[in-house]
């Protein structure tokens, strides 16, 4: 039996409130043990690939503007490395290549589809299943077994040992020059988390690198201080457009530990028992993000999400704040308040109610594609029903770019084509120009770019060509204007506005409708049906995401009545596709995805 959420009623959090024009909207895509990609160990690269295209798919219906990957989970590698093995997840075997570079895959298909791609690394978990293992003869616990301590049936490398803090910082700066990342991210893994008669033995590293520590426990705590400092100004040398984020466990200290900072709260502490100063690395800006998992619910006693969203707020010293949120929890029974459907909805809505929250990570990809309690619905049709810009990093960069210019607006079959030429910026990597954002206002509406719900679209590339496909046909007055973003997401002044009249015939009534193509997915043919209430003249055309026309595929006069066109979509690279319906009254477009 559940309980009533103590939050539910606040109308605060009930009212339906207005999605902001920049949020942070991410999802965990966790590797290990293939919880969420690939799915299994023994898939041909080719239905890798279509499986990764087919989870960008969805979140990018659904709203979310960035992936976090874990490309590292234990000294390995979802990549081509001279320092570490490939993963097992790719192939069953830890170090036999894929026969493809997966990271340069996942950036590229991210870069088609606007995603920011965060490369989520574990620093210190070496092995995590030490009877079951088969490690590959380059891994460190053959090359390096002095690095490693056991601890139940997992293997670590000891975070006091200098060689390895320097190992890993070259790990990470080895991913972060060759790729083109938007951030590096940890997660909670710092020193292992406590198991019952268990001993992290790290007594030789202590006597040889104490630097002149007295108390184990602070050591600890600047042996992981030591590492994040060093790969924070690793990067802000390297690539200072890297973002560096770090995903803590939920408690840092209890209020009854560490009075008066410490959260009213009585669970682990990440604090003492897995040496995380997170606070610290925050109030120090070594991080450009905290996303604490606050995995617990409104109304959990020991972890009241409701206490922990402020504390963190708080704490957070003016870097961004994610939260990270559990949605793997969704209907599970040892928590009864993870059975009410409004409890994720509600810890959403307290998050914009708190001013210093930025944004959402969920955990993980698998548990928001499988829609548990309508989740995925409810992010498509409320949380997430508008674009949203990503936060700004001012104290990265906080120049904008110039504007655009040259925006032209024509009517055509299909929809309204939008046309602009690409600002001129400084030659800088933060001041290219990256993508654009495309606003729409209707009739007698001010022009307004604060608001969210203006945002027609988000292009995913520095394309200068867009075609808008949901305009109406009732006598409506269309202005848009056309911004630019770089690669920090500084917003340009608007363009030149371009406004036209869409007018429909006074007789004019729905005479044509679309129905969902099937099968979708589709791997060789899809069927895309539509029907036509009078005979007339028609355009079925094939698009990008962008509204780019890729093929036409019918320009006929039809009679009326239900109809097909059968696609071949053998020749289409896997991906989402749009295509539409044109005739002299009605344009509408339906969405395709192909996989293989």
């Amino acid at each position: 039996m559940g309980s009533l959420l103590p939050l539910i009623n606040d109308p605060a959090l009930a009212q339906l409130s207005a999605p902001p024009k920049r949020e942070f909207r991410g999802v965990w895509v966790a590797t290990v043990s293939n919880i969420d990609w690939p799915s299994r160990n023994t898939l041909a690269a080719e239905q890798q690939r279509a499986e990764f295209v087919a989870l960008l798919d969805q979140h990018q219906r659904s709203g979310l503007n960035a992936v976090v990957v874990q490309v590292r989970a234990a000294c390995d590698a979802l990549y081509p490395s001279q320092l570490e093995p490939w993963s097992s997840v790719l192939t069953g075997q830890q170090g036999q290549a894929p026969g493809y570079d997966p990271l340069a895959f996942m950036i590229a298909e991210a870069r088609r589809r606007g995603l920011e791609f965060h490369a989520w690394f574990n620093p210190y978990r070496a092995v995590s299943d030490a009877r079951n293992a088969r490690l590959a003869p380059n891994h460190l616990a053959n090359t390096q077994p002095s690095w490693l301590r056991p601890y139940g049936n997992a293997r670590y490398l000891d975070p006091g040992l200098p060689e390895v803090r320097a190992h890993v910082v070259r790990v990470i700066m080895d991913v972060a020059r060759r790729y083109d990342v938007d951030a590096i991210h940890f997660d909670d893994y710092f020193y292992p988390y406590p198991e019952t008669g268990q001993v992290f033995n790290d007594d030789s590293t202590f006597r040889v690198h104490a630097r002149g520590f007295t108390n184990r426990a602070d050591w600890r705590r600047d042996n992981v201080d030591l590492l994040v400092r060093a790969v924070a100004d690793s990067l802000r040398a390297a690539k200072p457009w890297v973002k560096f984020g770090i995903s803590p466990f939920g408690i840092w200290q209890n209020r009854g530990t560490a009075t008066p900072l410490g959260s009213d709260t009585r669970g682990l502490q990440s604090f003492s028992e897995i040496f995380a100063d997170s606070r610290k690395w925050a109030q120090q800006g070594w991080v450009d993000y905290l996303a604490p998992q606050l995995y617990w619910s409104i109304g959990f006693t020991a972890a009241r999400y409701e206490v922990l969203v402020p504390w963190w707020a708080q704490n957070s010293f003016g870097r961004h704040l994610y939260i990270g949120q559990g949605a793997y929890r969704i209907n599970t029974t040892s928590d009864p308040n993870w059975l009410n459907p409004s409890q994720m909805p509600n810890q959403l809505r307290l998050n914009r109610t708190t001013a210093e929250v930025n944004g959402s990570i969920f955990f993980s990809s698998r548990s928001v594609t499988g829609n548990l309690l309508a989740i995925q619905d409810s992010l498509r049709q409320d949380f997430y029903r508008h674009p949203a810009l990503l936060p700004l990093v001012p104290w990265r960069d906080a120049t904008p770019p110039p504007a655009p210019t040259g925006l032209v607006a024509s009517l055509t079959r299909q929809g309204v084509q939008l046309r602009w030429d690409r600002p001129t910026a400084p030659a800088g990597p933060l001041d290219r120009v990256r993508q654009f954002v495309i606003y729409r206002f209707e009739n007698n509406q001010a022009p307004d770019l604060a608001q969210a719900r203006f945002i027609r679209a988000v292009t995913p590339t520095d394309t200068t060509a867009f075609l808008d496909l949901t305009t109406n046909l009732a006598d409506v007055r269309y202005t848009y204007v056309i911004t630019a973003l770089d690669r920090l997401h500084n917003e340009s002044p608007a363009s030149n506005p371009a406004s036209l009249l869409v007018t429909a015939s006074p007789q004019a009534s729905p005479l044509a409708s679309l129905r969902p193509a099937y099968p979708n997915p589709a791997q060789t043919t899809a069927r895309l049906p539509f029907n036509l209430a009078s005979p007339g003249p028609v355009q079925l055309a094939l698009h990008d995401l962008t509204g780019r026309p890729l093929a036409p595929l019918v320009e006929a006069t039809l009679p009326a009545g239900p109809h097909e066109y059968e696609l071949n979509v053998t020749s289409l690279p896997p991906g989402t596709y749009l295509w539409s319906l044109a005739t002299p009254h009605f344009r509408g477009q339906g969405r395709l995805v192909v996989v293989r």
